[in-house]
């Protein structure tokens, strides 16, 4: 029985030594075609960066239109009503609310449309269906920061104050702060309520999901000009941390049974905004991974040629007795050898633009800044598919070494 364990011993030592072998024969002949080693590591790391870029681009995009919507309008968590307003107490709501420990900040909001007229250098000027949102001033700098969009003046500071869209300042003859302007709405029984206002301050906001073609004001003034004392459009509630919003949100509807309120996530609340975003992600992100694929073809192709170039060692292999399956494990390291450094070479190129693009807080021509996050899951398996990719590229002229009989190949010049 020992003598056998021996032998056992023996064999598997004699096996892993031939590995060992197999692979540093794999890596001398790979390393003296350094062309051909950039060339295959290029092709990987080119189709990784790809992906990379691709991802810190367009999802970076759709993260970052979700938590400007978050931040300026829906909150993360939106609660309306079913009935089209909620009659329940802002001051009840919002400290419901704010009694919950996830909760940063509750407040109502209220929504219109308006016809606008002011006098600019002499010369009347009208915008009709102006969106108007109404906002409580106090409650509205916690659940939102609309107020830090703030690019000339100040945000609504009274009721006779309100603040301007930079477009619809633009739209109405570059309006100014300190300008006055006259607000046409329709209440609830059609009647056209007609105020002056001053305008406090113009909002601008990158990417558009602001308020920048919107007027806000008071909410108070807005309930009295629509007819609506006491009653709110939503009510948005905004987190310390928004992986609670399910539930706080399932919480919430718990604790008013009675109520027709409807609350939504972010997700849930920007659904039809985001749904075809999702849709060109997905796309992309396809696009990217055939680039990869592409990326395997060239790896063929540099094979082949490592395989043309080394038909005499091959040849000469075989004479003193490796077999198919040697020359077939050597060609696979190759392989293995281009993936892993195309891999690691390709992941650390990403990494480096991904860390680059969330510390500048990229954006292109002062548009949307992105919202850059490192996604490991999706890193380890673009790493992973890429190396996987290389080995399977390598088969094929894997196979055809395998195939050169030696005295063939010990010929060929």
């Amino acid at each position: 029985m020992l003598a056998l364990d021996n032998i056992d011993i023996i064999y598997q030592t004699e096996r892993s030594l031939f590995m060992e072998y197999r692979l540093r024969l794999a890596k001398r002949m790979l390393f003296n075609k350094k062309g051909s080693l950039i060339g295959a590591v290029l092709a990987v790391t080119i189709g990784i960066l790809v992906i990379h870029v691709n991802f810190v681009i367009f999802q970076g995009l759709f993260d970052a239109i979700v938590r400007d919507i978050s931040n300026y309008r829906n909150g993360d968590i939106l609660v309306t009503d079913e009935a089209d307003y909620i009659d329940k107490s802002d001051l009840a709501l919002a400290n419901w609310f704010e009694r919950i420990p996830y909760v940063q900040g509750a407040t109502p909001r209220l929504s219109s449309s308006a016809e606008i007229n002011m006098t600019k250098n002499g010369k009347l000027i009208e915008e009709t269906r102006v969106p108007v949102i109404g906002v409580d001033p106090y409650r509205d700098v916690k659940a939102s920061t609309v107020h830090e969009t703030v690019a000339d003046g100040t945000y609504v500071i009274n009721r006779n104050s309100v603040v301007l869209g930079t477009n619809v300042a633009r739209d109405l003859g570059d309006a100014q702060v300190g300008d006055s302007l006259k607000l046409l709405i329709v209440d609830r029984t059609g009647e056209d309520q007609i105020r002056r206002f001053n305008v406090a301050g113009i909002v601008k906001s990158p990417g558009g999901q602001g308020f920048d073609y919107s007027v806000v004001m008071h909410i108070d003034t807005l309930r009295d000009m629509m007819g609506r004392d006491g009653e709110s459009g939503s009510f948005i509630v905004k987190l310390n941390d928004p992986s609670k919003a399910f539930e706080v949100k399932e919480f919430f509807l718990t604790a008013f049974p009675n109520d027709d309120f409807i609350a939504e996530t972010i997700e849930e609340s920007a659904e039809e905004q985001l749904a075809g975003f999702r849709s060109g992600i997905a796309m992309i992100n396809m696009i990217g991974y055939f680039g990869m694929m592409s990326s395997a073809f060239a790896i063929v192709t540099i094979q082949m040629m490592l395989v043309n170039g080394k038909t005499r060692e091959i040849g000469v292999m075989r004479s003193i007795g490796a077999k198919r399956k040697d020359i077939l494990i050597i060609f696979i390291f190759q392989g293995m050898i281009i993936g892993a450094i195309g891999a690691g070479v390709g992941t650390a190129a990403g990494l480096g633009y991904t860390f680059y693009a969330k510390e500048t807080k990229m954006s292109f021509n002062n548009s949307l800044p992105l919202e850059v996050s490192f996604n490991w899951e999706k890193i380890i398996q673009t790493a992973l598919t890429s190396f996987s990719l290389a080995i399977i590229a390598s088969l094929y002229p894997s196979y055809r070494a395998t195939k050169l009989l030696p005295v063939e190949a010990m010929r060929t010049v």
